[in-house]
C-alpha cells in the first residue's frame, strides 16, 4: 500500500545517534551493539537491563532490533512501565511493548504524559488508548513537535472528521499532524476550491471531503502545484470537469500523488493495447479508473495473467473493472467458477470482479442455481394422501 512508502518521523532523541563498526567476531555478542550519542557509554547500562528484566522483556530481541537503546545512560523502564499500568495494560503486555519498541524507555515521563494526554483527545476511554498503543507503539512513542500535534488534531475536530477517524491517521499516518497547522488548512482550502471548480455542489463538499480524507489522509502531504499540475493534465486529456471529480472520488485522492507523466505512460499503454480511440480510452479509464493509478509494469502482469488463463482482450476491454485483481486473485476465482462448470472465458467477466465479499455472493447465487433442480410445472406431483 502507498501508505507504508511514506517515511515516519523519528521518535523523541532518536535522530541523535550514530552507529560505529562493530566489533570484532571475537568479542561478547554484548560489545557488538556499540552505539555513541552525547547521552551514551560504550558499554549496556546494567540497571536499565536489571528493570527491563523486572517487567519480562526479551531482552534479547531488544539487543537484535534497537540494542543502543540499552547503552543509553539515561532511560525511564519503570516509569514508562507505570504509565502503561495506570492505563491498565497487564504485564505481558507491557513487555510485548517494549520489545517491539524498546525506543519508549528513552521517553521521558513529562514527554510520554504530554503524548496520552494528546492521543486521550481522541480516545473514548482509557482501555480504548492502551488498546492503540498495544497495536501501533512505534507510533504512540514517535514523539515530536507536539504542540503542532495537539493544534492540528483540534483541527480535523472541528472540520468534522470523528474522532476514530482521527485516531486512525494518528496511528497509520502520523506525518500528517506533523504538518504545520497553516500548511494542512491550506490544502484544505485548496481540495475545497478544486472541488466547486470541478463543478461540486457547496451542499455536498463537507462530505466528499471528509470522506476523502478518511480513505486518504496523506492528501494532506502533497503540494498545491502538483494538485493544480495534475488537475490541468487531465483536463488537457479531454477530460470534463464531472469526469475528473469521479476519478477523483473513486481513486481516493490518490490520483494527486500520481505525477502527470506517469499518468500519460498507463495511458498509452492501455491506448495501444487495447487499439482504441482517445475517446475509447477515455471511456475506458472513467469504468475503471485504477489504469490511472497502476504503472506500466503492472497493467502488463495483469492483461498477460488474464491471457494466460484464456481471456481475450475484448472481454477485457468490456469489463477493465478486472484489472484491478492481482493474477493470484483471477486463477483463484477462475478454479472456483471453474468447478461449477462456469467457463469464465466463454462469458462475461462480471462474475470475477468485485472485493472478496462481492465475488464469494456471486458464488453462491450461482452454485445455488446449479444445484437447483428445474422445476416442470405440466409435471404432476406425487402428493401421498
Amino acid at each position: 500500500m502507498l501508505w507504508k512508502l511514506l517515511l515516519r518521523s523519528q521518535p523523541c532523541r532518536l535522530c541523535s545517534f550514530r552507529k560505529m563498526p562493530l566489533a570484532s567476531k571475537s568479542r561478547s555478542p554484548l560489545a557488538c551493539f556499540v552505539y555513541t550519542t552525547d547521552h551514551q557509554s560504550n558499554q549496556e547500562n546494567k540497571r536499565t537491563v536489571e528493570k527491563l528484566y523486572k517487567f519480562s522483556v526479551d531482552v534479547r530481541k531488544i539487543r537484535r532490533l534497537k540494542g543502543w537503546v540499552l547503552f543509553e545512560k539515561e532511560t525511564y523502564v519503570e516509569e514508562i512501565a507505570g504509565v502503561l499500568q495506570q492505563l491498565g495494560a497487564d504485564e505481558a503486555a507491557i513487555a510485548s511493548i517494549l520489545e517491539r519498541c524498546p525506543e519508549a524507555i528513552v521517553c521521558s515521563p513529562a514527554t510520554l504524559n504530554t503524548q496520552r494526554e494528546l492521543w486521550q483527545l481522541v480516545c473514548k476511554n482509557e482501555q480504548e488508548l492502551v488498546k492503540l498503543i498495544e497495536q501501533f507503539p512505534e507510533s504512540f512513542f514517535t514523539i515530536k513537535d507536539q504542540e503542532t500535534q495537539r493544534l492540528n488534531i483540534q483541527f480535523f475536530q472541528e472540520l468534522g472528521l470523528k474522532n476514530v477517524v482521527i485516531s486512525r491517521f494518528l496511528t497509520t499516518a502520523s506525518n500528517v499532524f506533523h504538518n504545520p497547522i497553516e500548511k494542512n488548512k491550506q490544502m484544505i482550502s485548496i481540495l475545497q476550491e478544486s472541488y466547486l471548480n470541478l463543478g461540486g455542489s457547496e451542499a455536498n463538499m463537507k462530505v466528499w471531503l471528509l470522506k476523502l480524507l478518511s480513505q486518504n489522509p496523506f492528501i494532506l502531504l502533497n503540494s498545491s502545484a502538483a494538485i493544480k499540475e495534475t488537475l490541468e493534465f487531465l483536463q488537457e486529456q479531454g477530460f470534463a470537469n464531472s469526469e475528473i471529480l469521479q476519478l477523483l472520488s473513486k481513486l481516493k485522492g490518490f490520483l494527486f500523488q500520481l505525477c502527470p507523466g506517469s499518468i500519460q505512460n498507463s495511458m498509452s499503454f492501455s491506448k495501444n493495447t487495447f487499439k482504441c480511440t482517445d475517446h475509447d480510452l477515455k471511456q475506458l479509464v472513467l469504468k475503471c479508473p485504477a489504469i490511472l493509478y497502476y504503472s506500466v509494469p503492472v497493467l502488463e502482469e495483469r492483461i498477460q495473467g488474464l491471457l494466460e488463463e484464456g481471456i481475450s482482450i475484448a472481454q477485457i476491454k468490456e469489463t477493465p473493472m478486472v484489472l484491478e485483481l492481482t493474477p493470484q486473485i483471477v486463477q483463484y476465482r477462475i478454479r472456483k467458477l471453474n468447478s461449477l462448470g462456469y467457463r469464465i472465458k466463454d462469458g462475461h467477466l462480471g462474475n470475477l470482479n468485485g472485493t472478496k465479499k462481492e465475488f464469494e455472493a456471486n458464488f453462491g447465487k450461482i452454485q445455488a442455481k446449479k444445484g437447483r433442480p428445474l422445476f416442470n410445472p405440466v409435471a404432476p406431483l406425487n402428493v401421498e394422501e
